[in-house]
């Protein structure tokens, strides 16, 4: 799931640290893709004060809500439809169209929550903000190998951009799926491509996700 999904589950949290907690795995990951932290490994350090074991909380969360999403049929059954719908649209790049719907999915997905407000997009970010700086500091030297000043340079640049907010709108969802691809395949994308795969969308939402909110009640009632 992406960041605004996430936060669906986090979206009642008292503690900001944990809904930080709840997106920072895919923060990371933004970073550098190769970073894979394993916090249960330095729960001794992380449990020791409440701030850092709230963000470990958001973060084990994280990790099963992605679980139950990647293994539900909802998930299955829309990524193979959606794939079959985009295979003429990115035949002519070397995207993966199996890739792109899962992608897709999850974008829309967060898209719907802003669209009929079921979350808070401002409140996301005050909670982020909120977190201090040396909590994150402490939280990331205890991963392990982790360039602080890039995480944190990024950071400040995904708090001041709010493009989370840009999601409003499915016309912004191809340009953020086309970035996305860009980080495994090299290649331009016109103008057509864009509008095509915007039009695929906005058709895919309308005629197959009216059931959205079904797999954020199944997460839900499946989480531990």
């Amino acid at each position: 799931m992406n960041f605004l999904s996430h936060y669906y589950f986090e979206r009642y949290s008292p503690q900001s640290e944990t809904v930080l907690g709840g997106l920072l795995p895919d923060l990371l990951k933004n970073v550098d893709k190769q970073y894979n932290f394993q916090p249960q490994r330095a729960e001794a350090v992380l449990f020791a004060l409440p701030q850092t074991r709230w963000i470990s909380e958001g973060w084990y969360r994280h990790v099963e809500v992605d679980k139950l999403f990647h293994s539900a049929s909802f998930f299955l059954e829309h990524c193979h439809r959606l794939r079959k719908q985009l295979d003429p649209i990115v035949q002519h790049l070397p995207i993966r169209a199996s890739f792109l719907a899962h992608i897709s999915i999850e974008l829309l997905l967060d898209h719907l929550l802003i669209a009929h407000n079921r979350v808070n997009v401002h409140r996301l970010y005050e909670h982020l903000a909120h977190v201090s700086k040396p909590t994150i500091e402490k939280y990331l030297k205890s991963l392990g190998e982790v360039d602080i000043p890039r995480f944190l340079a990024f950071y400040e640049g995904f708090l001041q951009s709010k493009y989370i907010f840009q999601y409003e709108d499915v016309g912004n969802i191809a340009h953020a799926l086309f970035n996305i691809c860009k980080r495994v395949w090299g290649f331009e994308q016109s103008n057509d491509d864009i509008n095509r795969l915007t039009t695929c969308l906005i058709t895919y939402k309308q005629q197959f996700l009216g059931d959205y909110l079904d797999i954020f009640h199944y997460i839900q009632d499946n989480l531990s």
